[in-house]
């Protein structure tokens, strides 16, 4: 067991209840119990009905609390964005990374975490899994991973040319929307993974904004990259 398996905590938002941290060793069976019995975190509404958004932040807060400012970007919003999310419907599972975490390591958390929604018979398409910036690399993994067509995905400002030598294991599957910002060298068109990738793609989209904050358009709760997002997690594709 490694450390990420050991300090591991998510915490579960969603439109009509506080939040709830608990240890990732009974995350599995706390998340299917309180699926299955309708618990605190979750209502006793039809579960397909419902829609989950997996939130990965940015590196930036792995090393930083949620008040400090990035130098040049400001202040992360990861609150913020959270809230937007909840606020439209959804219900969100997020933590607050501490310490650099191993990508592929982290992202295999997140696919035991789909594993438990879909068992208790939750319909992938009602998943989405949105990353920003380095945690849009972890969802580039859950997409590897998970090798799940029917699950959605959105990915912010994450994706380099180089990544096609540097990262050569990520494939692509799942309907994929990727957002990117004009001015931000970290993020450009994905076209080329998804075009090296051999696993379905229904469904695959690209979105170019032009808020001119650099890589910095990432750390805020923005309609530009919000509005889609939330779109692709309804499915409307």
């Amino acid at each position: 067991m490694n450390g990420y398996d050991i300090c591991y905590k998510i915490v579960i938002h969603g439109p009509d209840s506080n939040r709830i941290s608990y240890s990732s060793n009974k995350m599995k069976s706390y998340l299917l119990l309180s699926i299955l019995f309708c618990g605190t975190l979750f209502s006793c509404e039809n579960k397909n009905n419902v829609r989950y958004i997996f939130f990965l932040h940015n590196r930036f807060l792995e090393e930083h609390e949620l008040n400090d400012a990035h130098p040049e970007y400001g202040r992360a919003e990861y609150n913020e964005i959270i809230s937007e999310f909840q606020k439209n419907g959804f219900k969100v599972i997020s933590e607050k990374r501490n310490g650099n975490v191993n990508v592929r390591e982290y992202a295999q958390g997140v696919v035991r975490q789909i594993d438990s929604l879909l068992s208790t018979g939750l319909k992938a398409q009602n998943i989405t899994v949105v990353g920003i910036s380095k945690g849009g690399y972890i969802a580039q993994y859950v997409s590897t991973i998970a090798e799940n067509p029917d699950l959605n995905f959105v990915l912010i400002g994450c994706f380099m040319d180089s990544d096609m030598e540097e990262i050569p294991d990520i494939n692509f599957c799942g309907n994929i929307l990727n957002i990117y910002e004009r001015t931000d060298p970290f993020g450009v068109s994905a076209i080329a993974r998804k075009e090296n990738s051999t696993c379905t793609i229904t469904h695959f989209k690209e979105i170019e904004v032009n808020t001119g904050l650099n890589h910095g358009f990432l750390y805020k709760a923005m309609k530009e990259w919000m509005a889609p997002t939330m779109e692709w997690a309804r499915g409307n594709y």
